[in-house]
């Protein structure tokens, strides 16, 4: 290498350590600066958050809610505190705030069934319609109340099996809450040759001595309605959601067996058939 080339590498070698030492002259104290910021951020996010958290703990929210808030909280505080960081060290966060806001624009567009599956679930956390364990009827689907979370709610029936509601099929809907029991409604024909007033005072007595009727909410029997072959007689009692069927076909056993001892028969419909010959 002559004189010439090894000099023009010195002076490209000089002009690389001038720009990276101007670099850090120029920049070092604000990306310290920076760090610092950041720093300082992550913990004021975490201290608002906990402080959040306490918050709600003292007036007992619901602790779905309360988390849901307090991380929502300490992600804004960070999101806040990396734009000032950013913006110390001269970074325009203009065009990343703009394709930020489009992008959350199309996510948002793209998951909105989730979204209002999260709305619906902040709405049941704070009006509390219901609460785990109780028993809701909604879209023709019953059960007791397990979990209730941001998207969905969970419901489990007699045979065990879980029901997972979106929550937006329960908010603006017909909701039907009867806590921890479910109603039974049973209907049946008695012949016109029974006491009605006999019928109906076994039928009451079953009930009243049965331990699988919840004796908290009145039961009700009487005449429902007239048929061609006899009276229709209606019967509506509660039993604990988790055992309705089970309950409901033990009782309806007791009451059969009451009133066939005391020989008040269930009307069965007669055709007759006349032949010619």
């Amino acid at each position: 290498m002559d004189e010439l080339g090894l000099e023009q590498e010195l002076q490209h070698l000089k002009g690389t350590y001038q720009f990276v030492a101007d670099l850090l002259v120029q920049y070092s104290f604000k990306l310290v600066g920076a760090i610092i910021i950041f720093l300082l951020g992550l913990w004021l996010a975490s201290k608002v958050s906990k402080l959040v958290s306490r918050q709600f703990e003292k007036h007992q929210i619901d602790i779905t809610l309360s988390n849901f808030v307090s991380n929502f909280v300490r992600i804004l505080v960070i999101i806040m505190v990396a734009i000032v960081a950013l913006g110390q060290l001269g970074i325009s966060v203009t065009p990343m705030v703009a394709a930020i806001g489009a992008a959350s624009l199309g996510a948002g567009l793209a998951i909105q069934g989730m979204l209002s599956n999260y709305a619906a679930g902040i709405t049941i956390i704070v009006t509390r319609p219901f609460v785990v364990g109780n028993t809701i009827t909604v879209k023709e689907v019953t059960g007791v109340v397990q979990d209730i979370f941001l998207g969905k709610t969970v419901l489990t029936n007699e045979e065990g099996e879980h029901i997972s509601v979106p929550n937006k099929h329960i908010v603006g809907e017909v909701l039907y809450n009867s806590f921890e029991n479910k109603l039974v409604e049973t209907q049946f024909t008695l012949s016109y040759d029974c006491d009605p007033q006999q019928a109906i005072s076994s039928i009451e007595a079953v009930l009243k001595a049965s331990p699988q009727v919840y004796q908290e909410k009145a039961c009700h029997v009487g005449i429902n309605d007239f048929a061609s072959v006899g009276f229709e007689v209606g019967v509506r009692y509660w039993v604990a959601t988790q055992r309705y069927y089970q309950d409901k076909y033990q009782t309806n056993m007791a009451i059969y067996s009451s009133l066939k001892q005391q020989g008040i028969n269930i009307a069965c419909p007669v055709k007759e058939i006349h032949l010619n010959h």
